[in-house]
């Protein structure tokens, strides 16, 4: 918008300096006279409402959104969603609904499935399933009841728990807890550290498999002694968990370390989480919310790319991306592990050449870095996160994307936009809203561009011919046109339902301004002549049907005079009519007015009956009579400017079908010559 005011203030300048030359020479005003004209014309030039239609889009696209589910923090965040090219998404609670349900277990002994709503007794007899409830119970802050309360995995765990027959009492967990180690997302570990009933010391721990695999020495048999875990041992468990991951759940190791090997509380992890014995595997599936895969296929149309940034398994991420539609049956997937050995300039060119591509494993840092990338190979890019170490990915981004339910405060500080309802269909949304608006404020730039051609014409005639022809419009009514009937239909402009298609346009580049040549070229050189000519024809037809011939006296007092206040009304009249064909005309960008519907934007046709109103007020009224210089006019004249708006919106109509028939012969011919290649008899 920087850039529309220093054009818009640069053409006016430029416009009336030249005005003040030849208004003084050409037409022998004095040097007061031109100043006021060109003062005149840098008023008809500046468009005063540019500023509350842009404030009045944003602010009703921020309202329709906060409906939806999607509290946007900026207004002009609006306008960089519509240009978002790349969404950086989490799994869990985002692409997911975060309904944790435990349907398996895996111990020594093999994998048997869940029935989280009875107790499965053949589970809770073996010694495998009462160390893992044991361990489930313990390494938890969640709590079951008519609604559980706590973070949806954790309340899965206490689910499989229960389901092992193990004791959920909360305050017995509670009596029993010496010391916590809080879940570490780089860690990806949870622990606590439990007094037994004789009084020794146990560590229970929990986290992503390889984490805790990574620290245990020992693994549960099935007949419950503690056995070394062999390297074989840790090649089929790592075989469980990909088996298990591949169906899309989720997996997490539960491990404890043996009382008799404690003397003294740990207060470091890295004493603590040591010498573990694995107790088995817990996996949850996690639904993909209803509505996300039509969600992801409109950005794949709309040329939006989707990189999921996730700290479950990769096979996990990868089954769930396929499963909604993100990625084919092979993704490129990078694991935490292979990230840290990736430079910047190798991320680079990973995140380029991979078009579909996963992070799994993936710690917060990695996704600042990750955004940051993007950023820099010139991307919009739009970031989700939850958590606290996710603030500083969501501030780094273009768009940072806060999670309302499950995010911390810290997160939706951080964040642009707030997802009430944590779900991915609210960013899709917000993209196309953020499109409308943009489309919204061009056609907004395009609809008053169109109307300075017309309002600078009557002073360019009258300085050209040097006084000859009389102004065909006065100051104050040019005044009366911009400030007064020009405002309502601009400000309309602004509530354009979206046109066909807006989802199946690919992003605008980053760098593109909101004003294009071809707008220009159809505001200023086809809109613009066109009203200008038509407003020019009324004038001067209204003044050869009175007689009136170049340098013929029309100032107060003359025969003429009354003739040159219709002539003037006349071209006052036609500029409204002509501004009532381009606000049609202007509502379709990229296809035509009827697939968008004539009459979609009722506040559009109450604005132009308001400025029908106002006009004939201006024109039929005694006091603005006096004002304005205006004269009422005879049935037949108003009869002649009934076709202007249909000849201008038709005209326009008909010249965009002529453009758009052309790009589709050339697509095709493009298409044709493209299928037909060297030795296919195409040339």
């Amino acid at each position: 918008m920087r850039r529309v005011a220093w054009l818009i203030a640069g053409v006016s300048v430029l416009l009336a300096l030249a005005f003040i030359p030849v208004a003084m020479f050409g037409a022998g005003l004095g040097l007061v006279n031109s100043v006021v004209f060109a003062a005149g014309l840098i008023a008809g030039m500046v468009p005063e409402g540019l500023l509350p239609v842009i404030t009045l889009a944003l602010a009703v696209a921020v309202r329709a959104l906060a409906a939806r589910g999607a509290l946007v923090k900026r207004l002009s965040a609006v306008e960089t969603l519509g240009s978002t090219d790349v969404i950086c998404t989490d799994k869990t609670g985002t692409l997911t609904q975060n309904l944790m349900t435990p349907v398996a277990i895996w111990t020594a002994a093999g994998r048997a499935d869940l029935d989280p709503d009875r107790t499965s007794e053949p589970l809770a007899d073996t010694p495998g399933g009462q160390a893992l409830g044991r361990i489930a119970v313990s390494c938890n802050n969640a709590r079951l009841g008519a609604e559980p309360t706590g973070d949806p995995t954790e309340v899965a765990i206490l689910t499989a728990a229960a389901a092992l027959g193990a004791d959920i009492d909360v305050a017995h967990r509670e009596a029993l807890r010496h010391w916590q180690f809080h879940f570490d997302p780089e860690l990806k570990l949870m622990s606590t550290v439990d007094v037994e009933p004789g009084g020794a010391l146990a560590v229970r721990t929990k986290g992503a498999p390889e984490a805790v695999l990574r620290r245990c020495t020992h693994i549960l048999d099935p007949d419950g002694q503690r056995v070394p875990l062999t390297a074989g041992r840790r090649a089929e468990i790592d075989k469980t968990v990909d088996s298990l991951a591949a169906e899309g759940l989720r997996v997490l190791a539960l491990a404890e370390r043996d009382p008799a090997g404690i003397s003294v509380p740990p207060r470091r992890r890295a004493d603590a989480e040591r010498d573990l014995c694995l107790a088995g595997l817990i996996a949850m599936v996690d639904p993909p919310r209803p509505g996300v895969a039509d969600s992801v296929a409109q950005c794949r149309a709309a040329g939006i790319r989707i990189i999921v940034i996730t700290g479950d398994h990769p096979l996990t991420a990868a089954a769930v991306a396929e499963r909604i539609g993100i990625t084919g049956p092979h993704p490129r997937v990078v694991t935490g592990a292979e990230y840290a050995d990736l430079a910047e300039r190798q991320l680079a060119t990973l995140i380029r050449d991979e078009p579909e591509v996963i992070f799994a494993r993936a710690t917060p840092e990695a996704k600042l870095h990750i955004a940051e990338a993007l950023r820099a190979d010139g991307h919009v890019v739009a970031v989700t996160g939850d958590g606290v170490n996710d603030a500083p990915a969501l501030h780094s981004a273009d768009i940072g994307v806060a999670m309302g339910k499950s995010g911390t405060d810290v997160a939706r500080e951080a964040a642009t936009m707030v997802l009430t309802d944590d779900d991915f269909s609210s960013i899709v949304v917000a993209v196309r809203s953020g499109r409308r608006i943009y489309d919204n404020v061009r056609k907004f730039i395009l609809y008053i561009f169109a109307h300075a051609t017309p309002e600078i014409a009557g002073f360019l005639v009258f300085a050209l011919s040097g006084g000859l022809i009389p102004l065909p419009l006065t100051i104050m009514q040019l005044l009366a046109f911009d400030v007064g009937t020009e405002t309502l239909p601009s400000l309309s402009l602004s509530r354009e339902p979206a046109e066909p298609g807006i989802m199946t346009r690919p992003p605008r580049p980053r760098g593109e301004g909101v004003i294009r040549r071809p707008m220009l070229l159809r505001a200023w050189l086809f809109l613009g002549i066109m009203v200008a000519a038509l407003e020019l024809a009324g004038f001067f037809w209204v003044l050869h049907r009175a007689g009136w011939h170049p340098g013929a006296p029309v100032g107060p007092g003359a025969p003429l005079h009354h003739v040159y206040q219709q002539a003037t009304t006349m071209t006052f009249l036609g500029m409204i009519a002509g501004q009532i064909g381009t606000a049609f005309a202007v509502r379709a960008q990229h296809t035509s007015l009827r697939a968008v519907g004539v009459l979609t934007n009722r506040y559009l046709l109450g604005a132009i009956l308001a400025e029908v109103v106002l006009a004939a007020v201006f024109v039929y009224t005694p006091p603005f009579q006096a004002l304005l210089g205006t004269a009422a006019l005879p049935p037949a004249y108003l009869a002649l400017l009934l076709p202007y708006p249909l000849v201008v919106w038709g005209a326009d109509e008909a010249w965009r079908f002529v453009l758009r028939r052309h790009d589709r012969m050339r697509i095709a011919a493009t298409s044709g010559a493209g299928a037909a290649g060297p030795g296919s008899g195409g040339s």
